[in-house]
Protein backbone atom coordinates (compact mmCIF):
# COMPACT_ATOMS: atom_id res chain seq x y z
CA UNK A 1 0.00 0.00 0.00
CA UNK A 2 1.25 3.48 -0.88
CA UNK A 3 1.31 5.80 2.18
CA UNK A 4 1.06 8.83 -0.12
CA UNK A 5 -2.49 7.83 -1.16
CA UNK A 6 -5.58 8.00 1.01
CA UNK A 7 -9.00 6.80 -0.10
CA UNK A 8 -12.00 7.59 2.08
CA UNK A 9 -15.57 8.76 2.32
CA UNK A 10 -16.24 12.40 3.20
CA UNK A 11 -19.28 11.57 5.32
CA UNK A 12 -17.47 8.93 7.37
CA UNK A 13 -14.11 10.69 7.60
CA UNK A 14 -15.69 14.03 8.51
CA UNK A 15 -17.13 12.48 11.66
CA UNK A 16 -13.61 11.59 12.80
CA UNK A 17 -12.26 15.16 12.80
CA UNK A 18 -15.31 17.42 13.11
CA UNK A 19 -15.70 17.76 9.37
CA UNK A 20 -12.10 18.41 8.40
CA UNK A 21 -10.70 16.18 5.69
CA UNK A 22 -7.44 17.97 4.92
CA UNK A 23 -5.27 20.66 6.52
CA UNK A 24 -2.38 21.58 8.80
CA UNK A 25 -4.01 19.73 11.72
CA UNK A 26 -3.60 16.25 10.22
CA UNK A 27 -0.66 14.17 11.40
CA UNK A 28 2.72 14.44 9.70
CA UNK A 29 3.04 11.70 7.10
CA UNK A 30 -0.71 11.63 6.45
CA UNK A 31 -1.29 12.57 2.78
CA UNK A 32 -4.18 14.76 4.03
CA UNK A 33 -1.76 16.99 5.97
CA UNK A 34 -1.31 20.36 4.25
CA UNK A 35 -0.17 23.83 5.21
CA UNK A 36 -1.41 25.10 1.84
CA UNK A 37 -5.13 24.27 1.99
CA UNK A 38 -7.93 22.99 4.25
CA UNK A 39 -11.02 21.07 3.14
CA UNK A 40 -14.12 20.47 5.24
CA UNK A 41 -17.24 18.38 4.63
CA UNK A 42 -19.68 20.22 6.89
CA UNK A 43 -22.94 18.52 7.88
CA UNK A 44 -25.11 20.99 9.80
CA UNK A 45 -28.54 20.42 11.33
CA UNK A 46 -31.19 23.12 10.88
CA UNK A 47 -30.43 26.06 13.17
CA UNK A 48 -26.75 25.19 13.62
CA UNK A 49 -24.72 28.38 13.70
CA UNK A 50 -21.19 29.47 14.37
CA UNK A 51 -21.01 30.51 18.02
CA UNK A 52 -18.90 33.59 17.26
CA UNK A 53 -17.66 35.52 14.24
CA UNK A 54 -14.26 34.77 12.78
CA UNK A 55 -12.38 38.06 13.08
CA UNK A 56 -9.01 39.03 11.65
CA UNK A 57 -9.30 36.44 8.91
CA UNK A 58 -5.95 35.62 7.24
CA UNK A 59 -7.28 33.09 4.73
CA UNK A 60 -9.28 33.03 1.53
CA UNK A 61 -12.30 30.71 1.60
CA UNK A 62 -14.68 29.04 -0.82
CA UNK A 63 -17.92 27.57 0.55
CA UNK A 64 -20.07 25.43 -1.80
CA UNK A 65 -23.60 24.29 -0.97
CA UNK A 66 -24.09 20.57 -1.56
CA UNK A 67 -27.60 20.40 -0.08
CA UNK A 68 -29.92 22.41 2.16
CA UNK A 69 -30.12 26.15 2.74
CA UNK A 70 -27.12 27.89 4.29
CA UNK A 71 -26.53 31.57 5.08
CA UNK A 72 -23.07 33.15 5.31
CA UNK A 73 -22.89 36.45 7.17
CA UNK A 74 -20.22 38.89 6.03
CA UNK A 75 -19.69 42.50 7.11
CA UNK A 76 -22.56 44.49 5.61
CA UNK A 77 -23.79 41.53 3.56
CA UNK A 78 -25.76 38.32 4.02
CA UNK A 79 -25.36 35.61 1.37
CA UNK A 80 -28.00 32.88 1.06
CA UNK A 81 -26.96 29.64 -0.60
CA UNK A 82 -30.12 27.75 -1.56
CA UNK A 83 -29.47 25.80 -4.79
CA UNK A 84 -27.01 22.93 -5.04
CA UNK A 85 -23.76 24.37 -6.32
CA UNK A 86 -24.34 27.92 -5.03
CA UNK A 87 -21.10 29.22 -3.58
CA UNK A 88 -19.44 32.23 -2.02
CA UNK A 89 -15.77 33.22 -1.90
CA UNK A 90 -14.29 35.72 0.52
CA UNK A 91 -10.73 36.87 0.91
CA UNK A 92 -8.24 37.81 3.56
CA UNK A 93 -9.49 40.38 6.03
CA UNK A 94 -13.20 39.48 5.60
CA UNK A 95 -14.80 38.46 8.91
CA UNK A 96 -17.63 35.93 8.75
CA UNK A 97 -20.22 33.81 10.50
CA UNK A 98 -22.89 31.37 9.29
CA UNK A 99 -26.18 29.62 10.06
CA UNK A 100 -27.84 26.55 8.56
CA UNK A 101 -31.40 27.65 7.76
CA UNK A 102 -32.20 24.03 6.81
CA UNK A 103 -30.25 20.84 7.35
CA UNK A 104 -27.26 21.47 5.11
CA UNK A 105 -24.12 19.92 3.70
CA UNK A 106 -21.40 22.34 2.61
CA UNK A 107 -17.91 21.88 1.25
CA UNK A 108 -15.43 24.48 2.48
CA UNK A 109 -11.97 25.05 1.00
CA UNK A 110 -9.64 27.53 2.73
CA UNK A 111 -6.12 28.60 2.02
CA UNK A 112 -3.56 28.73 3.44
CA UNK A 113 -4.06 26.27 6.31
CA UNK A 114 -3.08 28.10 9.50
CA UNK A 115 -3.86 27.50 13.19
CA UNK A 116 -5.61 29.99 15.41
CA UNK A 117 -9.30 29.99 14.51
CA UNK A 118 -10.57 27.45 17.01
CA UNK A 119 -13.89 28.02 18.72
CA UNK A 120 -13.33 27.17 22.40
CA UNK A 121 -14.75 23.71 23.13
CA UNK A 122 -16.94 25.03 25.97
CA UNK A 123 -18.91 27.18 23.51
CA UNK A 124 -19.45 24.38 21.00
CA UNK A 125 -22.93 22.98 21.49
CA UNK A 126 -23.37 20.92 18.33
CA UNK A 127 -21.20 17.89 17.60
CA UNK A 128 -20.51 18.81 13.96
CA UNK A 129 -18.87 22.12 14.86
CA UNK A 130 -15.18 22.13 14.17
CA UNK A 131 -12.31 23.12 16.45
CA UNK A 132 -10.56 24.93 13.59
CA UNK A 133 -13.20 27.54 12.71
CA UNK A 134 -15.01 27.64 9.43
Amino acid sequence: MDDSVYVGNAGRDAALDRGWLLGHFKADGDPRQSDAVEVKWGVHPRGDERSEWVRGEERTALLVLISGRFRVELPGRSVLLERQGDYVVWGKGVDHSWIAEEESVVLTVRWPSVPGYAVPQESVAVECREPYGS
